[in-house]
This record gives structure tokens, C-alpha cells and sequence, in this order.
């Protein structure tokens, strides 16, 4: 059997792998039309920032060989084929077309079983000056390096970033961090990161970069990429000029589907994938593919989306190369999990955010919470921010979303999340997640537990809660038919009684002794940190008659941190 894959790196090299490792009397071809192959290509901001200190890392094995032709000739078997282009597959005659880069010479390959791992392409933005030296995309192991020379050398001293996805933020920390450069960050949304969080938790994210130095700029509308002989000078948008010497356009990618589609293979017109069943396989049961050039189920809606994740591309690799070899595998779909690193931040969410919800027809409604990583007691806890999106109706979890400082927490809760999502869960299951405790790692109840109790609580009418967007607005504007009552110690309390007219200061622990104090004709907004003692007091007022009684969502922690003037 001979089995030929188009594509070698995440989904290409583990599925040949794999292939030749349950049958080694295969004859597997691995082709690319790049010389550097199989590299990690999510560790492309790292070496550009310098924490991977060379190219090379990003492309070792565990026990430090470099994955180049001659180890996947050596160590694992395959024929390597590297600056070869495929230019056509002919499914009747079972056999590719293949131009080689170096030479210009032209072979047909026949083969068995066709592998096609083309991944993703940058998507196509109609911006004037796109092409203009000193411009962009980061498509390849090779313009990272070039990009990362140009700045040892002093090239760049004004780097400017359009868009601020996973990319975009992870490139914006490359330059700003280590190199310490004055980045400017231009986001065609209201928020970054608008395809992974809501607002409630982007602000967070915002704020950060800007703490951070860099220039963030939301619902900007590029005119021109503007140029000076020929190399780049910044970027004009409809409101001003932003100078510029690089230019990194990280507009998110799509499906490399072109030779699927020219070669009849059935390829989505919504998603741009190829169309592939659970094990994998494309419209022609002797062509598979895998990684970003596919469309894929996502297990919450159960609609064909398109998820350009390397820890995806190597799972599908496994699949089908086990299903190549006379296996039985499946790729059942996706929930979206992902994490990052933002500076000082890890920011992780899966699912869908509470607009996605929306828009897919559910009854969304969400609960924020804030606690510390691990036991409040213990040396060093920090405090994370979370977000659980849930339906209304069926009390459905369909979404999750963290902020916390640079640790494994973040992670831990994705990961916990993204283990269940696929079973639907409902809100009552979270609460009876048993999850591992102990003061280093953990609080006795996790946070997941606490967020859940958050949306429970919604759930039962035991408390009526309040955007902070509301809380905000009525403080700043005075508000007479609202009294804020902050719950807090009178310190933490000072600075917004002295700076807001309708804050008044009682202490959580005095609140009994208090209440006569509490008019009923008004609306009664409760604000401590984390909202725990905002919850409990208003269940105390509830009892005594308050009608009125609100507590925002997640504690007065959560406009801090987007920045808003609270203290």
C-alpha cells in the first residue's frame, strides 16, 4: 500500500507517522512544498519574542532531534518530499501531480490512500498597501525568522498589529515584551478577542494591554496601508495615522481547500472546509483529511465550523492514520477550547461566548465570578475572573470563559469544562463535579463549583442580578431613585461614597443593625468585591420586604479590572 500525505507538519507528519508505526511495510510519502517541516507553528510568537531561543526548538522532538527529511527518513521510515508542490490530484487515475521548486520538474505520484493536510491560508483583507515591503502575514516558519532578524538588526521600532485575535495578542506581547517596543494594536471589533470572550471578560483583557503600553485601538476602519518607496510607513485609518516601519496583518485564516475543490472532492461553500465524515474521510473513501483545511462538528450547536487549532490537527492526524492502517477512529467534533498568554494573563475559554449563544437561538444568560486560584489562605493565591454561559431554560452550560494571572488555573478549568461540554451538561451537574482539593492547588470548592453556584442561584430567583454597565452609569450620573450600598471594610468603601453621591457605606457584618436605615421606595444595588456579600445581604432584605434589591454580577473586582474609575 502506498499512501501519500500533502502536508507535513501537525496533521501531515502524525497521521504518515502513525500510518507507518501499525503498518511498517507501508510505503508512506510525506510532501511539502516548504524545506522546514513540522515544526510547531503556535510556538511562532515565543521564538519571535525570544522565549524559544531559536528556530530549530520549535521544530525538536522531546529528546531534541530536529524533525528535517533526514529523521523522518531515518527514524520513521517515510519518503520526505520537501519544495514539492502539489498541483493536481486525479482521483480517476489515483494519482498526484507534483512540481519540484528547485528544479521546475514535473512527476505524477501514484497512490492507495491520499492524506490531505494542507492547513490554513491568511484570509484575503482588501487593504490598499498590503503588498508593500516591510508588510506581514505570518504564514510560515520563514517570515518569522525574517521577522525576528529585521528586529535584531534595529529595523523596526514602531511595529503596528491589525487584528487582535489569538495571533494578533500573542505577536502584539512578542514585540512589545522582550523587544520592548511601542506597539500600536488596531481591531476592526468593538473588543479583542471577538470570535473567544464577551465584553465582560475582553475589557479585562484590554485593559491589561494598555497597562502593558500598547496603543489599543477598537473599531478601527482601515483606508490604506500607507507606503514610501515602496516599503511601509503606517497604516491610515478613517479617524488618523498610525506611524508604522512593520506591519503584521493577523487577520485570521481559512481553509486551504483550493486542490481539494479542483479536484471535485465536496468542499463547503459556508465554511470553506472539506467535507469529511467522523473517520475522516472526504467524499472519495480513499482521500482523508485533517487539520485547518477541514470543516468540522461542533458539538454544542452541531453546525460545520472551521477550527484552525494545532492540538485538533494532531488528534485528526492519529485518527487517520489509524484508519488507514485497517483501524477503526473517529473525530466526533470540537468545542472550541482554547488558552493563551497575554502578558501577565492566561486567558482560556470553551464553548460558545453568550453572543454565539444568542445568535444560535439560545435562551443565554451568564454569572461571573471571581475567587482566587487556590486556597485564599494559602502563600501566593492570586485571583481569577470567570464567566459560565448557560440556557435559561434547560439550564444547558454552553459556555466558559477564564482570566487569571500566568499559571496552570486558567488551564485546569478549561480543561474541566472541555471534558463535559460534549455530554450537555446542565448547571446542577457542574455543582457535582468532583474535583481535586488541596490548599496548594485548590479551593474546597473549585471555581468552576462557585460560578456555578452563581448561575444556580440566577436560575432559582434567589437573587435579581445587574450588569455593571447599569451599576456604573448610575453612579456616575447620581442617580437618586438608586442607593449602592457598599458592604465592604470603610476603607476599601472611601473613595466611592466621597466620589459618588448615591453610595452609602454599611458594613456587611452591621447590615441587621442597619436595615431601618434602608429606604424601600428606591432601588437597592449591593456592591462588595466578589458579590458573595452582596448575595447574602440580599436575601436578608428580600426577607424583611425589599423588593427593589439587586447585586451586580461578579463583584466591583470586575470594572476595576476593565479599568472603569471604581474603587
Amino acid at each position: 500500500m502506498q499512501v501519500v500525505v500533502i502536508g507535513a507538519n501537525a496533521c501531515g507528519a502524525k497521521s504518515a507517522c502513525r500510518v507507518k508505526r501499525l503498518n511498517p511495510k507501508a510505503e508512506v510519502i510525506l510532501i511539502d512544498k516548504d524545506d522546514l517541516i513540522s515544526y510547531g507553528a503556535c510556538g511562532i510568537p515565543y521564538f519571535v519574542s525570544g522565549d524559544v531561543p531559536h528556530e530549530n526548538a520549535l521544530r525538536e522532538t522531546s529528546y531534541h532531534v530536529v524533525r528535517d527529511e533526514k529523521f523522518f527518513r531515518d527514524a520513521k521510515g517515510l519518503k520526505v518530499l520537501t519544495k514539492t508542490l502539489v498541483e493536481e490530484i486525479d482521483r480517476k487515475r489515483k494519482t498526484i501531480r507534483v512540481r519540484y521548486l528547485n528544479t521546475g520538474q514535473i512527476e505524477e505520484i501514484p497512490y492507495d490512500k491520499l492524506i490531505i493536510a494542507t492547513g490554513s491560508i491568511p484570509r484575503t483583507l482588501n487593504i490598499p498597501g498590503i503588498d508593500l515591503q516591510g508588510v506581514y502575514t505570518l504564514t510560515s516558519l520563514h517570515k518569522a525568522i525574517e521577522i525576528k532578524e529585521k528586529i535584531a538588526r534595529g529595523e523596526v521600532e514602531k511595529p503596528l498589529v491589525i487584528g487582535a485575535g489569538l495571533i494578533g495578542l500573542e505577536m502584539t506581547e512578542a514585540f512589545a515584551d522582550l523587544w520592548e517596543l511601542p506597539v500600536t494594536l488596531l481591531e476592526y471589533f468593538p473588543q479583542v478577542l471577538p470570535r473567544n470572550l464577551d465584553a465582560f471578560t475582553a475589557r479585562m483583557v484590554e485593559n491589561h494591554l494598555r497597562e502593558k503600553g500598547v496603543k489599543l485601538v477598537l473599531n478601527a476602519r482601515i483606508k490604506e496601508i500607507m507606503g514610501k518607496d515602496g516599503k511601509v510607513i503606517g497604516v491610515q485609518t478613517e479617524n488618523e495615522f498610525y506611524p508604522a516601519d512593520l506591519v503584521l496583518v493577523a487577520g485570521g485564516v481559512i481553509p486551504n481547500s483550493e486542490l481539494a475543490k479542483k479536484a471535485g472532492l465536496l468542499v463547503s461553500p459556508a465554511t470553506g472546509g472539506i467535507v469529511v465524515n467522523d473517520r475522516l474521510q472526504t467524499s472519495d473513501p480513499d482521500i482523508y483529511a485533517g487539520g485547518d483545511c477541514i470543516e468540522v462538528t461542533h458539538l454544542i450547536t452541531g453546525k460545520k465550523v472551521v477550527m484552525p487549532m494545532g492540538s485538533l490537527a494532531n488528534r485528526q492526524g492519529r485518527v487517520i492514520g489509524t484508519n488507514i492502517a485497517g483501524g477503526t477512529a473517529t473525530f466526533k467534533g470540537t468545542v472550541g477550547a482554547f488558552i493563551m498568554k497575554c502578558f501577565d494573563l492566561a486567558v482560556g475559554g470553551v464553548g460558545l461566548t453568550l453572543t454565539q449563544a444568542k445568535i444560535e437561538g439560545f435562551s443565554a444568560s451568564y454569572a461571573l465570578n471571581n475567587q482566587t486560584e487556590r486556597s485564599h489562605f494559602f502563600p501566593d493565591a492570586k485571583y481569577a475572573y470567570y464567566a459560565l454561559i448557560f440556557d435559561k431554560l434547560t439550564t444547558r452550560v454552553l459556555g466558559f470563559q477564564a482570566i487569571g494571572p500566568f499559571t496552570d488555573g486558567t488551564l485546569a478549568r478549561i480543561h474541566a469544562l472541555s471534558s463535559i461540554l460534549p455530554y450537555k451538561p446542565l448547571v446542577e451537574d457542574l455543582l457535582n463535579l468532583e474535583l481535586a482539593y488541596a490548599p496548594p492547588f485548590n479551593s474546597a470548592l473549585d471555581p468552576i463549583h462557585d460560578t456555578a453556584h452563581v448561575a444556580d442561584n440566577i436560575l432559582k430567583g434567589l437573587f435579581e442580578p445587574i450588569h455593571w454597565e447599569e451599576v456604573i452609569k448610575r453612579m456616575q450620573e447620581g442617580d437618586q431613585n438608586t442607593l449602592i450600598i457598599d458592604l465592604r471594610h470603610p476603607k476599601e468603601a472611601e473613595f466611592n461614597v466621597k466620589n459618588f453621591s448615591n453610595v452609602k457605606h454599611i458594613l456587611y457584618q452591621k447590615i441587621r443593625y442597619h436595615i431601618k436605615e434602608i429606604p424601600k421606595d428606591k432601588d437597592i444595588i449591593l456592591i462588595c468585591n466578589s458579590s458573595r456579600r452582596s448575595y447574602e445581604v440580599a436575601r436578608i432584605l428580600k426577607s424583611e420586604g425589599y423588593e427593589r434589591v439587586y447585586v451586580p454580577l461578579g463583584g466591583i473586582s470586575f470594572p476595576r479590572k476593565w479599568g472603569e474609575p471604581v474603587k
